[in-house]
């Protein structure tokens, strides 16, 4: 024991001597959304504001905007350079530049400067980044990245192009973006990511979801410690003239090395007094790490010990962070039972409060025998997505045999709590109405049917890669502060990798009963119609105010209590008399209900081929198409299927009849 103990302290001695001698630390912060409060993380120039949950570099305050410049920050400094380290980074950000007059203009520029004071006369042209008197003198000390939206002058690169500026609005480097389906001031989410490495600044973009960015511009080597301070700080700048243009920052997110002073007063007390405190330490930890050791029931072995899961985690361009335990612990209390907000088959989840800001922290419980696998699933599936109708995953752990997940905060919990009330009160002949205080009113529930369509409709048709959701259901739609619908857990979410692939096959049936299309059971194969067999059972419950029912299958049939009953009284005509009691009759268009009802039908056919795409669902509730026609008596459910005798759409995938042996009925 004593020679461990020499051991471990002559190492912990020499490496943290190493650390004291080259000292560096990270900055990282990320801003899903901007909110007032934030301005205490923010140092905003004049004309510049947080508004509608974005910085408005350039704000519209309901006047006239005209021959404004603006600038943002982060409110801390970022070390650079230093002597001969150069720091490295990567950003990405959102941006909204919305035109007010034809063409819009001027552009707005991420910004690194030590001088965060906005240059006088800085409107028009100059994007807030210079003057006439500072361009293109060293007294300007400023990198900008232009996303500019006009073509000012003769020296000035085209409309809609990216560039790299330093101390001048002219740039060493412009590439315009013509050919990259990228224009800046559509009035559309362009996603744009920063990286700065061995004094190259590569940009990258694309447009609305940015899933799939594309390389827009790289630099040539920079050395920017001939040009700019050795601390920044970090931030935009935007401007308008006659040409204006509201120009947002919607979201930001921030990751880099940074490169902390050495005083040499610092390393006499390293050689010094550090010594002592960590003799002292590190006895002390012995003497507690053999303790606990002595105490603990099984020691973890290679072959119940997870492996690598970072190894299986494939990053995207926008991955989620990942985050130490100790981190969610002190976030979530202790996992403490006060801060509880749900439990499920795959772990409990908690309130917490991380870097000020409000999350959901999933615990993936120890006796789920799929927790790895599902973690490993979200964390790949819904990491990389982005859609204002997706909860979005802000982080993740892996650490001493724990998995957490974190997640935006939704104000206003899951959607079945409101359709059905407390989780133990069972269904009922009157649509379980007792004992539930809270509903939703039409108008609402309406909304939230769209904001789940949206988001299947871009897992299905707007992703690279196609995501079947496989567990759409009441309890994984979230609701915000809004009461806007967000769809969520992705556990049992898979990816199709190319696009001609029609399915996902699985060694065992995975979904909820009562959710899940009859050909499931036969086949074990998970489908882009099977997602919408389930949101067409999800759009009954909605409307309907009742769980899907009991439910009996078999090999030759398949019933769901609520699509039976909503089939039979459309059958007799009296489909509207299904409407959630709750509902206000003046709250409801019957015509409307009708509509949403019998396409929630048209949803749970029992002919997948004759089940509508979310493309066309999306069409039907825009009120751009009619609902799809249903036959009074609901078809018998026969496989294989008989396909229709034309073509529909081009998105809708086939189904093959070949059936595929399972084993087991995962439930959720």
């Amino acid at each position: 024991m004593h020679l461990l103990w020499l051991v471990k302290y002559q190492l912990a001695s020499t490496i943290f001597i190493i650390i004291s001698l080259n000292k560096v630390t990270s900055l990282d912060f990320n801003f899903p959304t901007f909110q007032p409060q934030d301005d205490h993380y923010l140092l905003l120039s004049k004309n510049s504001k947080i508004y509608l949950d974005a910085i408005q570099v350039t704000p519209d305050i309901r006047g006239p905007i005209q021959d404004y410049s603006g600038r943002a920050f982060y409110y801390k400094p970022y070390k650079l350079w230093k002597k001969n380290q150069v720091a490295s980074f990567n950003t990405t950000f959102v941006l909204n530049i919305t035109p007010e007059t034809t063409p819009g203009g001027e552009g707005l520029a991420f910004i690194l400067t030590s001088d965060i004071t906005l240059p006088q006369n800085s409107s028009g042209e100059w994007l807030g980044i210079v003057n006439a008197t500072s361009n293109g003198t060293s007294q300007a000390g400023i990198l900008a990245v232009e996303f500019d939206t006009r073509k000012s002058s003769t020296q000035d690169g085209p409309d809609n192009h990216v560039g790299i500026n330093i101390n001048s609005i002219n740039s060493i480097q412009d590439v315009p973006l013509i050919n990259t389906g990228i224009n800046i001031s559509s009035g559309v989410d362009v996603t744009i990511k920063v990286q700065y490495s061995n004094d190259i600044i590569s940009v990258f973009g694309s447009m609305n979801n940015g899933t799939s960015l594309m390389t827009l511009l790289v630099s040539p080597p920079l050395n920017l410690s001939s040009y700019l301070q050795e601390d920044v700080f970090l931030g935009f700048s935007a401007s308008t003239s006659n040409y204006t243009e509201l120009n947002c920052v919607k979201s930001w997110e921030f990751s880099g090395v940074d490169i902390v002073d050495n005083d040499k007063s610092d390393l006499v007390w390293v050689y010094v007094t550090v010594p002592t405190v960590i003799l002292f330490i590190l006895i002390g930890g012995l003497v507690f790490f053999f303790m606990r050791l002595r105490r603990k029931s099984y020691l973890e072995t290679p072959e119940d010990a997870y492996p690598r899961i970072e190894d299986q985690i494939k990053y995207s361009s926008m991955a989620p962070k990942k985050f130490r335990l100790r981190e969610l612990t002190r976030a979530t209390g202790g996992f403490s039972p006060q801060n509880k907000l749900g439990e499920g088959g795959f772990g409990t989840v908690y309130r917490g409060l991380l870097e000020n800001k409000e999350v959901a922290v999933k615990r993936v419980s120890k006796n789920s025998r799929q927790g790895k696998q599902e973690f490993v699933a979200e964390v790949t599936t819904i990491g990389s997505l982005h859609h204002r109708n997706l909860v979005k995953l802000t982080g993740w752990c892996y650490e001493k045999r724990e998995l957490l997940l974190v997640y935006e905060f939704m104000p206003n919990g899951s959607l079945d709590k409101y359709l059905f009330g407390d989780k133990n009160f069972g269904n009922t002949n009157n649509h379980g109405l007792e004992g539930c205080s809270l509903t939703l009113d039409w108008e609402t529930r309406r909304r939230v049917i769209h904001g789940v369509a949206q988001a299947l409709d871009y897992l299905h048709n707007g992703c690279e890669k196609r995501v079947l959701h496989r567990d759409i259901k009441a309890s994984n739609i979230m609701l915000d502060s809004d009461y806007n619908a967000k769809l969520g857990d992705f556990g049992l979410a898979r990816t199709i990798q190319k696009r001609n692939e029609t399915h996902h096959s699985t060694k065992e049936i995975a979904g909820t009963p009562g959710y899940m299309a009859p050909e499931t059971f036969l086949t074990g194969r998970a489908t882009v119609e099977t997602d919408v067999y389930a949101f067409g059972v999800l759009v009954l419950e909605v409307v309907c105010g009742r769980r899907p029912g009991n439910y009996v299958y078999a090999q030759d049939d398949y019933k769901n209590s609520i699509v039976y009953w909503v089939w039979e009284m459309h059958g007799k005509g009296k489909i509207v008399g299904a409407v959630d009691g709750r509902l206000k009759k003046e709250e409801i268009m019957e015509e409307e209900v009708e509509c949403v009802l019998v396409l929630g039908l048209a949803c749970c056919h029992p002919n997948p081929h004759h089940r509508p795409s979310m493309r066309t669902v999306l069409q039907v509730l825009n009120g751009e198409a009619q609902p799809p026609e249903v036959p009074k008596e609901r078809p018998a459910f026969m496989w294989p299927a008989m396909p229709p005798s034309f073509k529909e759409a081009e998105d809708r995938s086939l189904i093959q009849g070949t059936i595929t042996p399972f084993t087991e009925i995962t439930g959720r």
